[in-house]
């Protein structure tokens, strides 16, 4: 007779060797994918079929069928965009959470994952040196985490102004002014787009991105007396890496009555390491924080990180109370008190299995060693005749040209043909660049070398 168990053990089975498989392959495998979406959807589409097939063969089926179109982000030699590996704990971690398949909504009826992400939240708040009794809501990632710290800083500013935006929406309210540097994040802007608020008014940033607090401080100037204002800052510029003057511009902002956001993606990081900690001095007087966990961290995808210091303000803005669910009576919250959705996965736990995997020591070493790993990378880059390093190389973020845009951009597509590497073509300071985003706790030695030697053959041609 079949039992539960036994309708799973063959497909889990093969998932395991085919995960081997293709973590076993990424050391050696070009980095980019060698088919396109369109080819893929002919290989796995057609009609529904009438019948169905047995779980195991499906799972064969689909990893044989995607291995062609996988990008290899594992590889320590990937650098492109900001996107973190996968450390083992993580992983395994993320393996548990599927099997246990908890809807982590609430603390009553899942207590176990309630209980683990309430001490992941913990840790990530001493190690980022955070308001001990902030809230924190675990989320897809950072374009979600933005929108949830600056929805829960809309409803605290409008309640400042006497509107509550619960009851009365937007429609009449204060106009809400946020004030930005002009090279943040663009999930800032989509986030305020999704809000409502429409667009920020963006002020000057110096060379390597980090917003003038002079040029806050004339921005706010201009606003009305008493009206509900909001400040975006950075912890990592996207581009060169670099951190606002958190010190500097909150004080400005405090002056003003402003909230104050930090989107520190990936950066928020640096403040668990001792030698880096001076990237993010001040950073904890600002009102809400958002990171990735999936960035510099390496947990598995979707995990990201909001942190609000004014609980209620989080709460209210998230918060339900229905009589079909059973709400937690210790005055701890439920978990969709602090994120917009009823129902997700426990993001957490993967985070708590990486932060218990790691140990505070280990976090400021993995967070030293990108660290490291990018400077290394731009120095070898820097002594390939026509390469120019643009940034100041701080945090984990290399900017690169190579003689003018037509030639960087030459120099890219190749790199990208070669397979050994990838680096990102992007535009920064109005000219096309190889941007390096160095976030995977995998890259070592030998990858550093294999990477600056492929860049130097797209160089020579």
């Amino acid at each position: 007779m079949t039992t539960h168990n036994d309708a799973y053990d063959e497909a889990l089975t093969r998932a395991a060797a085919h995960a081997r498989t293709w973590l076993g392959s990424v050391a050696d495998r070009p980095i980019g994918p060698r088919v396109s979406a369109d080819e893929l959807v002919k290989d796995f589409g057609g009609p529904l079929p009438e019948s169905g097939m047995d779980p195991a063969d499906v799972v064969d089926e689909l990893a044989t069928r995607a291995d062609a179109g996988l990008m290899a982000m594992p590889s320590g030699r990937f650098f492109g965009w900001v996107i973190g590996g996968t450390l083992p704990a993580g992983l395994a971690a993320d393996w548990m959470v599927s099997a246990w398949d908890q809807n982590a909504g609430m603390r009553y009826a899942t207590p176990a994952v309630a209980a683990i992400e309430e001490v992941a939240a913990q840790w990530l708040l001493e190690l980022l040196r955070l308001p001990a009794d902030a809230d924190v809501g675990f989320v897809t990632g950072a374009t979600m985490a933005n929108f949830t710290c600056l929805a829960a800083a809309r409803y605290s500013v409008l309640q400042r102004s006497g509107w509550d935006v619960n009851v009365d929406g937007l429609s009449g309210a204060p106009k809400v002014h946020v004030v930005v540097g002009e090279e943040r994040h663009g999930t800032i802007d989509i986030a305020l787009r999704y809000l409502g608020l429409g667009a920020p008014t963006a002020v000057s940033a110096d060379d390597q991105g980090r917003i003038s607090a002079d040029a806050l401080a004339e921005a706010l100037k201009d606003i009305p007396s008493g009206a509900p204002v909001i400040v975006c800052l950075q912890a990592g510029n996207l581009h060169s890496g670099a951190f606002d003057p958190f010190a500097e511009a909150i004080d400005v902002a405090n002056r003003y009555g402003a909230w104050v956001h930090v989107d520190g993606a990936f950066g928020l990081w640096a403040a668990a390491s001792p030698k880096l900690q001076h990237l993010t001095a001040g950073v904890e007087g600002a009102d809400s924080w958002t990171t990735d966990a999936h960035k510099t961290l390496n947990v598995p995808y979707d995990c990201g990180v909001a942190i609000v210091r004014d609980s209620h303000a989080m709460r209210s803005a998230f918060g339900l109370h229905t009589s079909y669910l059973i709400s937690d009576e210790t005055g701890h919250g439920d978990p969709y008190d602090r994120v917009p959705e009823l129902s997700r996965r426990a993001r957490g736990v993967p985070v708590w299995a990486v932060l218990r995997s790691l140990g505070r020591n280990g976090v400021a070493q993995l967070v030293e060693r990108l660290t490291a790993r990018a400077r290394e990378i731009a120095e070898g880059v820097a002594q390939i005749e026509g390469v120019e390093v643009l940034n100041d190389v701080v945090y984990t973020q290399i900017c690169v040209v190579v003689g003018d845009s037509a030639r960087t951009a030459e120099v890219a597509a190749r790199l990208v043909a070669d397979g050994t590497a990838w680096m990102s073509a992007s535009e920064w300071r109005s000219q096309d660049i190889l941007r390096i985003s160095v976030s995977n706790w995998s890259t070592d030695d030998e990858d550093v070398r294999r990477s600056v030697d492929a860049l130097r053959r797209a160089v020579s041609g």
